[in-house]
């Protein structure tokens, strides 16, 4: 398997994006390492090829963002929307991960294993989230799809608007957004923080998680309601 290197101390991130999108599959590359990213934006966006790349260090906005098929693994933390808009593949931030984590995500698995920002989520289309720590404030803001495992606490307004997604928390929530509710954690809800935590290689017992999903209230507007739900 060939490996690739790029020092973006030495070589423009422009380099780098453009060997993923438009040679690393002709080439047979398989694993790219990117060293000194320094927080540099959009590192490693819109891969459409099965390549792995080892992100050492910090990332900046949107890291692994769009991503298809590609394995991606952050050595660091990430600003703002890492993967956000992710289609399939793997992003895991070995460190922390900032606003609006998964935004959009339609597909893939993102993983962090330490504390996420506000509106980790934010409008989940479908795939699945697992973060190790804690999350912020209206996390899964109008999440319609997939999954999301939180192994610490949740901030305010958990789930505001929630359609179809479910999320798992094992912490404290501090309080759940309109529509969102605490429902019973079934078997097959057991075996599916399971085998989200396997997947993100966490160990913690599925059975200290609780179910978050949507009271469906929402679904249609309710002249009566007064804009009180």
């Amino acid at each position: 398997m060939e490996r690739m290197s790029f020092d973006l101390a030495q070589v423009p991130l422009r380099e780098l994006n453009t060997f993923l999108h438009q040679e690393a599959a002709a080439k047979g590359v398989r694993q790219v390492a990117v060293t000194n990213p320094d927080g540099a934006h959009n590192i490693a966006v819109g891969l459409d090829c099965p390549v792995e790349v080892e992100v050492h260090g910090h990332a900046g906005y949107y890291a692994g963002g769009m991503n298809k098929t590609g394995t991606i693994t952050i050595f660091g933390s990430a600003g703002t929307g890492v993967a956000e808009n992710m289609m399939s593949g793997r992003v895991h931030v070995k460190g922390f991960a900032s606003n609006g984590a998964g935004a959009s995500m339609h597909g893939g698995l993102l993983v962090i294993d330490g504390d996420a920002g506000l509106r980790c989520g934010i409008s989940l289309k479908g795939g699945d989230i697992v973060v190790g720590g804690s999350v912020g404030s209206f996390s899964a803001f109008m999440a319609q799809a997939g999954r999301m495992v939180i192994c610490g606490d949740a901030g305010d307004a958990l789930g505001d608007s929630l359609y179809e997604a479910v999320l798992y928390v094992k912490g404290h929530i501090k309080s759940l957004g309109a529509d969102a509710q605490i429902e019973p954690m079934t078997e097959a809800d057991y075996a599916t923080v399971r085998e989200l935590l396997d997947a993100a290689g966490m160990s913690h017992d599925p059975k200290d998680f609780k179910r978050v999903a949507s009271a469906r209230s929402l679904y249609h507007w309710n002249a009566d309601a007064d804009q009180e739900y």
